[in-house]
């Protein structure tokens, strides 16, 4: 006998009814964005990203006596943002590759989170690897095609400088290996990769083959990365709905956005 599938406006009233009762919460895996937050460093032969920065217009005084707003700047990469293909050279002749023309059903999936916490609080240049996914897999399930897999490492928690920590050849904090990266992309098809630190590639990543390869990899499959996240030791493995829509910038190579997770109430990791 036949199941009857379900009615889809029947889906979206139940989310919403469970939106409401608290049988689903909604995480902010977004970092506030002030002119203090930390953004990349390169090499000063290189331009560099912008930090946020906030210029009053008017607060209810001569200027405007009935509102108040604000003038803002930053770079495409500054604070939590969203990575499209053709941040890299890899995926700058990519179909739809610019946050403007990705497809917007791709800013809402699944999302598998790897913990990588203890190995990251021992090891500042913590690797994930082949292994490690696969450890994980073992425990949690095969990733899912076209979802977004998110490196754990509470590296969220530092500030100022310990969030970029940087030393004389550079920053050092934990990423992906080359085939890690090449095992998700490749293997698993994954939609995008996140991370807590400033980069989806390790701070050390200009030394791997490719240099930078979770940059190298991804974007030029057409795959997209998420940095600065927040929040992800509220996220269980698997089991939760990511929200990351990128500002609609025109042939934007990225965006600062407001990433949210829909989590099972009681669905936390540990």
């Amino acid at each position: 006998m036949s199941k009857t599938a379900p009615n889809p406006a029947d889906l979206l009233t139940g989310l919403a009814q469970s939106l409401a009762s608290g049988a689903i919460r909604t995480i902010d895996l977004t970092h506030t964005l002030d002119p203090d937050f930390p953004v990349i460093i390169l090499p000063p032969e290189f331009g560099q990203c912008a930090r946020f920065r906030m210029e009053e217009i008017c607060a209810y005084d001569h200027r405007g006596p009935g509102w108040k707003w604000n003038n803002f700047t930053c770079g495409e990469h500054t604070g939590t943002h969203f990575d499209a293909p053709m941040h890299w050279v890899s995926g700058r002749d990519l179909p739809n590759n610019s946050v403007d023309t990705i497809p917007v059903d791709k800013f809402v999936g699944p999302v598998c989170v790897i913990d990588c916490s203890d190995g990251a609080a021992k090891d500042e240049d913590f690797e994930l690897t082949p292994e490690i996914i696969i450890a994980w897999e073992k425990e949690h399930g095969r990733i899912p095609e076209d979802s977004w897999v998110l490196m754990r490492t509470d590296w969220s928690k530092r500030r100022g400088e310990a969030y970029l920590n940087m030393r004389e050849d550079g920053p050092h904090s934990p990423g992906p290996t080359p085939d890690a990266m090449r095992l998700l992309v490749e293997e698993r098809g994954i939609r995008g990769f996140g991370t807590e630190t400033v980069g989806t590639d390790a701070g050390q990543g200009v030394h791997y083959t490719p240099p930078y390869p979770a940059h190298y990899i991804l974007h030029g499959a057409g795959r997209y990365g998420l940095q600065c996240l927040n929040n992800l030791d509220q996220l269980p493995p698997t089991g939760a709905m990511l929200v990351s829509a990128p500002l609609k910038i025109k042939q934007g190579t990225g965006s600062p956005l407001r990433v949210m997770a829909l989590v099972a109430n009681g669905g936390a990791s540990s």
